[in-house]
């Protein structure tokens, strides 16, 4: 019988916790209660399918790539998608690593010559005049920010602008990828990229260009070993993680299982998501931050079920 009272009691006791849990608004609820119609989808041409060799016990490897869309960085994602197409990444390699900073890979011999049409670019990473589409599809992050007048999420995307907006750039945050390239002037063509595996190096905002940003398969980065050769480079080549192939979703044979949305950065649930992010109160938090800065408000991303 006290077993019997004991499980009893343990029962309501959960049942209790778990109806005062549901009392709580937090991030994931947010993300749960948000209507279908707030969901985008991602097309096939901006999603990138980077296949790595498999895993020491034979698992597979797919690091999913979402690439920067229009008017940012542009030259730059054309290039990217001409690599892709070519199948230029094909046996290349990540072969650096570096501790809170980034992982990288293309072509560590410099040797591998570039399909036609991938281009030098010359463009600024800086776009002017949008001042206009900032203010009517973007979500204002209210907190102060060490490296822009002002920062929001515009289609998806964290951007920081210069006071009304009259310009705006891409940023750089965890699990974002940049385009890899030698002393300015040059600004690298997309063919060495690199994804951040540390805290947000937001110094080089406006000094390299961000292409994407890493929806699935992080960990298959970030748990990398680092490199011990100069600038973290591997020694060797046999550290270096192969890579079987380079594909856009639209070119992929499986392309159709990489079907990926993200929530709406302009909808009403993103806003409120935000909104909870900045002030946490429920059963685990007793401060809330009052603020949140704009690498932690990550995007909800989820994988479109068959």
């Amino acid at each position: 019988m006290r077993n019997l009272l004991t499980l009893t009691a343990f029962a309501l006791a959960t049942s209790a916790s778990a109806q005062e849990t549901q009392e709580y608004v937090t991030p994931a609820s947010v993300v749960a209660a948000a209507q279908p119609e707030e969901w985008v989808a991602i097309k096939p041409d901006d999603l990138l399918i980077m296949e790595l060799a498999p895993a020491e016990d034979g698992s597979g490897r797919y690091v999913v790539i979402q690439l920067m869309p229009p008017p940012f960085s542009q030259p730059w994602v054309e290039n990217i998608r001409t690599l892709a197409r070519a199948g230029w990444w094909d046996g290349l390699s990540i072969y650096r690593s570096v501790d809170n900073w980034v992982v990288q890979w293309g072509d560590v011999t410099e040797e591998k010559a570039l399909p036609e049409g991938v281009v030098s670019p010359d463009s600024s990473y800086v776009k002017n005049g949008v001042h206009r589409m900032l203010h009517t599809e973007a979500t204002p992050i209210l907190s102060s920010d060490t490296f822009a007048p002002q920062t929001r999420y515009w289609q998806g995307w964290p951007i920081a602008s210069g006071l009304q907006s009259l310009s705006a750039w891409p940023i750089h945050c965890y699990a974002h990828v940049g385009v890899a390239r030698d002393l300015a002037p040059d600004t690298g063509t997309g063919s060495e990229l690199y994804a951040v595996i540390g805290h947000a190096p937001r110094q080089l905002d406006r000094n390299i260009a961000v292409v994407g940003r890493v929806i699935e398969g992080m960990q298959f980065l970030s748990t990398l070993p680092r490199g011990t050769g100069e600038a973290g480079v591997y020694e060797s080549r046999e550290e270096d993680t192969p890579i079987v192939s380079v594909r856009l979703a639209s070119d992929h044979p499986d392309g159709a299982t990489f079907a990926y949305e993200y929530l709406d950065t302009a909808s009403e649930s993103f806003a409120r998501y935000v909104h909870v992010l900045a002030n946490r109160n429920d059963a685990f938090y007793t401060v809330p931050a009052g603020g949140v800065d704009i690498c932690n408000v990550q995007v909800p991303v989820r994988l479109v079920e068959e």
